[in-house]
């Protein structure tokens, strides 16, 4: 934490009809831990019992605690009872938070301990595992239906979000303020997946997260949670952050993704590239360059390069030998010259709301032998022909139906509005499905289990392109 100030650290204990809990739970905070509290916030989610009143006759007797309780005229749910005391501890002006169960099913002792990563400035995040220490779960009292739910849940949620957790499950957490407001957690549900819905939130933005062990304790207490809608809700979100991530659906819990430069040999931009290989050293000006990272690769292989793009990207002076901003929906920009040897739009055409009047504007700047290359994604890829035909049609963060896209294309429309603006198309190479999205945001599938789905990919691939290539890459010359 800072030096400026000492850290305020705060515990937020949700309760629910926690009125033969409660009382034990605060006992239980260390008296020397207490001494570093700024607050215990008690939020009583609307209980049916006496646990508000059992929380206010605590709160008259303790003076050496600083308490504050509340109670919720109608429940929350508990992801909404946690939002209120987030909310409450940035008010408050906290560094730190710690989420404690009314319920006594987690050691308040371990406090200190949960606290101290994020004071040492070691973590952004804490979580209280009961699986790190081998058989502690199990002799703890946790029911084997749950130690098994729970450990295949979690293998399931670190291999769909790229993590390795111990444990997803786990209810005692310590969040540092600050990385609580840089995620959407208002957004969350307020039902029991709010616990999983923070981790992918924390994930995402790459917050530094820790787990440390914790005992395990299971009593009497009444678990509230329905095991299997449970198991559903968390199966299925992190899935949808696992496919979002890929390129594929939407999910609130992923932050919309930069364009990328596709490193495979087999990629549109990996062929692209080996076609100028071929050429001798010539003059190419790149159209959406985005950072540079491909007109750095064409100026390794002895060409110059110009590039345009409407952002002027960290770093793109470095990749370029001239860089021009300019928005392509508007025309080519003043000052580019002429006598281009190459013009290159690697995934551009379809994000220009005219590219017929683009594609002519690019005749005026090319030499009398110059060519235009340009890769396009295919409308006709048997991905997007399956989603209209079940009426499952929706943008995606990239790929085919990339929501950035302006207009799309088959084979045929995209050579019919080509030879319209007076080129010749050449088709120089098409690509297949791109496993390679399947690695992003999540563990690498096993090579084994992927090799046959790329061989029948590559065989339809020349036996019908158009049903099978997801991004055709075309020569056109004047």
């Amino acid at each position: 934490m800072g030096d400026s100030h000492q850290p305020k650290v705060g515990v937020l204990i949700v309760a629910y009809n926690a009125e033969d809990t409660l009382v034990q739970v605060l006992d239980r905070i260390p008296d020397d831990f207490i001494e570093q509290v700024s607050a215990v916030f008690v939020c009583d989610d609307a209980s049916t019992d006496r646990t508000f009143d059992v929380a206010v006759d605590y709160q008259g007797k303790s003076h050496h605690m600083p308490l504050h309780v509340v109670k919720h005229p109608v429940n929350l749910g508990y992801g909404g009872n946690q939002k209120h005391g987030y909310r409450w501890a940035t008010d408050m002006g906290l560094d730190v938070v710690v989420l404690l169960h009314g319920d006594g099913q987690y050691a308040p002792e371990m406090l200190p301990d949960m606290v101290k990563p994020i004071l040492d400035g070691e973590a952004d995040v804490v979580f209280g595992s009961r699986m790190m220490t081998k058989g502690a779960a199990l002799k703890g009292g946790m029911p084997l239906y749950k130690y098994v739910g729970n450990r295949i849940l979690t293998t399931w949620e670190n291999a769909m979000a790229g993590t390795q957790l111990s444990e997803w499950h786990s209810g005692y957490r310590a969040y540092s303020v600050k990385s609580l407001s840089n995620v959407p957690y208002d957004t969350n549900s307020d039902g029991f997946d709010f616990d999983t819905q923070i981790i992918l939130q924390m994930t995402e933005i790459g917050a530094r997260i820790i787990e440390i062990p914790i005992p395990t304790y299971y009593g009497d207490e009444i678990c509230r949670v329905d095991g299997l809608k449970y198991a559903r809700q968390v199966t299925v979100e992190t899935l949808r952050y696992r496919l979002r991530k890929m390129g594929f659906g939407r999910s609130r819990f992923v932050q919309t993704s930069s364009y990328e430069v596709k490193t495979s040999k087999d990629s549109s931009h990996g062929q692209l590239i080996a076609h100028l290989a071929r050429r001798q050293k010539c003059r190419v000006l790149d159209l959406g360059c985005s950072d540079g990272s491909i007109a750095a690769r064409l100026q390794d292989l002895g060409h110059e390069v110009v590039g345009v793009d409407i952002e002027e990207h960290l770093g793109v002076h470095e990749k370029v030998d001239v860089f021009h901003r300019a928005n392509l929906d508007e025309g080519l920009p003043d000052g580019l010259g002429a006598s281009f040897d190459v013009v290159l739009c690697a995934d551009v055409i379809e994000h220009v709301r005219d590219p017929e009047s683009l594609l002519i504007d690019i005749k005026s700047v090319l030499a009398s032998s110059g060519i235009v290359v340009v890769s396009i994604p295919n409308f006709g890829h048997w991905y997007p022909r399956t989603k209209t035909v079940f009426g499952m049609f929706d943008y995606d963060s990239r790929g085919i139906l990339d929501a950035t896209h302006m207009r799309f294309f088959t084979r045929r429309s995209f050579e019919r509005m080509v030879r319209r603006s007076g080129f010749t198309p050449r088709r120089i190479g098409v690509t297949g499905f791109p496993f390679d999205v399947l690695a992003r945001g999540g563990r690498q599938l096993p090579r084994p289990l992927l090799a046959p789905f790329k061989l029948i990919d590559k065989v339809l691939l020349k036996l019908r392109p158009q049903l099978f290539g997801y991004q055709f890459l075309y020569e056109l010359t004047p």
